[in-house]
């Protein structure tokens, strides 16, 4: 069957594209293996944050006192939780679902699509061909090879949120993004949780006062955070989870009632058989792209996870803005030169924006950097919720901002200011004589760009 696309995954880059080209009368056709709306809707933001708020609901119900406000019987129902969150994904996945049906030159394809040629696409018994491919299929949990954890049991970050019981004492191996939100979120529902790490900081892209500040905060909450630890082995014992770690100084084992692998992310390609379509992909079997997300074989784009590079929905989002944008109206535009934003979503939480300072310094930068305490900011002081900080780096050449930091309440929100002038290219000098709404997190940003400061 002749279409004149073909787009292979609904994930945040695939759907949308699917809909515009079907807009303008395109006969597309759509392959999913799995549930429609991929990572995001089913296992990525749309679960993990709806559960993030409930376990920030109860922390604040367990921690009523520190608010001068009195609660008795405080008790996390992780199965209503569970469905409550199972109720919020289906009504956007069915959503989804619903609207490729008002497409009548879409047609869904359900199975597992693997290249027969470079324009080729087999899906079971039947043969898809088009000039155009879009390939969107997305990641899954990488799983690392240690002695003993394929018969562990253990739980990945779509598995853990079928959990109906409370986990007693939740061991997660990696201290990344996803394993840190994770572990306050159960932490917070009652579970004694123990972060297992194997570099000397958490979250290692970060700077290092913004890794330290952030695991302080969790650290606070009762979390356990085991640094520099390599994972032996893993072994599974009387409905027991054992871990051997390495750390300088010997050997140890710790034990849990669960075991969560948040160790990174690996692309969709197995089945794909991308070398079927002359495909060039890397190491780690991410397809390889250029600025336009185009890869080395013509007519065919990778977008979203596949490709490899940040993992984050609206990094996949925006890679259908821009290949809808060349093919649709006509743009010439590009990833290179795309400034990343994202939201940690702990609390406090992490929102940050461009390059860290150990990027820009990397890259050469003669820098200016504002940093300031979160005790600073008089909304946080009246929320009585003054953790964290707030870091800006500058370029000293031109002032415009490189990169910037906001661990706070509400971080992810706030550094959205900041984000928006590295979009109109204009010096954070802007915003010295602004006027804040008083009092707000946001009035922070007044002592953050007073901070600014050359540095050697």
């Amino acid at each position: 069957m002749k279409y004149d696309a073909i787009v292979l995954g609904t994930g945040q880059a695939g759907l949308p594209l699917a809909y515009a080209l079907a807009g303008r009368g395109s006969t597309v056709a759509i392959v999913e293996k799995g549930d429609i709306g991929g990572t995001c809707i089913n296992t990525g933001c749309t679960p993990t944050k709806t559960m993030v708020a409930r376990a920030q609901v109860a922390h604040y119900a367990r921690n009523a006192e520190r608010w001068g406000v009195s609660t008795t019987g405080v008790r996390v129902n992780l199965d209503t939780i569970v469905a409550q969150k199972n109720k919020v994904v289906e009504k956007v996945r069915n959503s989804q679902t619903n609207r490729i049906g008002e497409f009548p030159s879409l047609r869904l394809y359900r199975g597992i699509a693997e290249f027969a040629g470079p324009h080729q696409v087999r899906v079971g018994d039947e043969m898809l061909e088009s000039e155009q491919i879009f390939i969107n299929t997305g990641a899954r949990p990488s799983i690392p090879e240690i002695p003993g954890l394929a018969d562990s049991g253990y739980l990945t970050n779509e598995t853990i949120m079928e959990l109906t019981t409370v986990p007693e004492h939740l061991m997660v191996l990696g201290g990344g993004y996803v394993g840190l939100e994770f572990a306050q979120m159960f932490s917070r529902f009652g579970s004694q949780v123990t972060v297992i790490q194997n570099t000397a900081q958490i979250i290692p892209r970060e700077d290092t006062e913004v890794a330290a500040e952030l695991q302080k905060s969790l650290e606070a909450e009762g979390i356990t955070f085991l640094l520099n630890a390599r994972t032996a082995n893993v072994e599974r014992k009387d409905g027991t989870v054992r871990v051997k770690i390495d750390q300088k100084g010997g050997s140890r084992t710790i034990s849990g009632s669960h075991l969560l692998v948040a160790t990174g992310r690996r692309p969709n390609t197995d089945n794909l058989l991308p070398e079927r379509a002359g495909l060039a992909t890397d190491k780690n079997g991410f397809i390889k792209v250029n600025g336009k997300l185009e890869t080395n074989v013509p007519g065919i784009w990778a977008l979203g996870d596949v490709k490899g590079g940040p993992a984050f929905t609206h990094i996949s989002y925006n890679d259908y803005q821009i290949v809808s944008a060349n093919l649709i109206e006509g743009k010439n535009l590009s990833i290179e030169n795309r400034i990343v934003s994202y939201c940690v979503f702990t609390d406090p939480e992490l929102g940050a924006v461009g390059l860290t300072e150990k990027e820009a310094r990397e890259k050469g930068y003669r820098l200016k950097i504002g940093n300031v305490p979160m005790t600073r900011v008089s909304r946080a002081i009246e929320r009585d919720e003054t953790a964290g900080l707030m870091k800006l780096i500058v370029n000293a050449e031109n002032d415009r901002i490189l990169g910037a930091t906001i661990l706070s309440s509400e971080g992810g929100e706030t550094v959205h200011v900041l984000y928006t002038l590295m979009l109109a290219d204009l010096p954070y000098t802007l915003m010295k004589r602004a006027v804040y709404i008083h009092p707000t997190l946001a009035e922070g940003l007044f002592f953050l760009i007073d901070a600014v400061k050359p540095v050697s």
